[in-house]
């Protein structure tokens, strides 16, 4: 066995890990009234590090054709996306309560 058979497979368990670890998050989907009455669909939960939160918001916000942010640790999304939301997070393997 070489060097880098042993490297595939450690970073292939690394990356099982973190697909337990995702499906292990029981998030939560909210939404808030703002200023003026516009709706804010907020996302917590998340035990990840801060630039995977980001990426997921990324990913949610292209997905959603809206405008968001990441803001102590949740998602803030523009808009009611409170329908749209868990089925997009549930494909990433997240486990979203109802």
């Amino acid at each position: 066995m070489s060097n880098d058979d042993s490297l595939d497979d450690l970073l292939e368990e690394l990356d099982s890990q973190r697909d337990l670890e995702t499906a292990q998050q029981a998030l939560s989907i909210r939404m808030e009234s703002r200023r003026y009455g516009k709706p804010v669909t907020i996302v917590e939960g998340f035990d990840l590090p801060q630039s995977e939160i980001e990426s997921v918001a990324s990913d949610l916000k292209s997905a959603m054709g809206t405008g968001g942010t990441v803001d102590d640790g949740r998602i803030e999304l523009q808009g009611d996306h409170r329908t749209r939301v868990p089925p997009l997070l549930r494909e990433r393997g997240f486990d979203v309560r109802d």
